[in-house]
């Protein structure tokens, strides 16, 4: 094959995988404490010989590679519902929840409680505290939760929230049910909790749909690219088989 159908072929590869996050987006507009996924990209430079016997140098061609994803971590905005349960993060930090897995980490903040009093996840997952899970009784009325996450109610302090903070936020890693698996948690500073709030997806629709239109008109050109280069070789095939020697 050659090598320029190789690069068209590279290219094409990161535009579908750039066009598969992008849509991943648009599905988790409206997740709550969602994070937008951005793909990165590298060049990857290859020689096409090894010979020494030519007069130059071994030609190299570029070729695109996509080698990973990143995440932005700017907050969402913040939507208030009256939930006593419900509650969202201002700055950079992370429930903690039990998952059969082990410790998990979300920024979704649309609590509740179970059939037994238990705090959980709208997937049911245990919301930790600082002395463990946090459980009501039917006789707790008057749910308060201060800004340091401290939880009471008409029979007292219940306990306090676990709010933990990552050092570098990219070493974390999407495990699905908007969950994050990490290392090394630590106490999150200068982070708010806000009652009957929640934190909801800082994906922009209309920049993610710009974005598909772009990779669309890009894999488009591409593709044209590829085609016109077969056509010239297929004509260059005819013409010399036509040749008189």
């Amino acid at each position: 094959m050659e090598n320029a159908l190789l690069i068209g072929l590279s290219r094409q590869t990161a535009l579908r995988n750039q066009l598969n996050v992008v849509a991943n987006n648009l599905a988790n507009m409206n997740t709550n404490g969602y994070k937008t996924q951005r793909l990165l990209f590298e060049e990857y430079l290859m020689p096409v010989a090894e010979a020494r016997q030519f007069e130059r140098g071994d030609q190299e061609f570029s070729y695109v590679v996509d080698y990973g994803m990143a995440s932005d971590f700017e907050p969402g905005s913040i939507s208030l519902t009256g939930n006593a349960f419900d509650v969202a993060l201002e700055g950079s930090g992370y429930l903690v929840v039990d998952t059969p897995g082990g410790e998990r980490y979300t920024r979704d903040g649309a609590l509740h409680l179970d059939s037994t009093g238990q705090l959980v996840t709208p997937e049911g997952y245990p919301v930790q505290g600082e002395g463990g899970p946090l459980s009501f009784s039917a006789e707790d009325t008057d749910i308060s939760i201060a800004k340091d996450g401290t939880i009471s109610s008409s029979l007292g302090v219940k306990g306090q929230l676990r709010v933990v903070g990552f050092e570098n936020q990219q070493a974390l890693e999407r495990i699905g049910g908007n969950l994050f698996v990490g290392e090394n948690p630590i106490p999150a500073e200068n982070v708010r909790v806000l009652q009957g709030a929640i934190e909801k997806s800082n994906v922009s629709g209309v920049t993610e749909v710009s974005r598909m239109i772009e990779i669309t008109r890009n894999y488009t050109a591409v593709s044209k690219m590829i085609s016109d280069n077969e056509e010239l070789r297929k004509k260059a095939i005819e013409r010399l088989g036509s040749a008189q020697a």
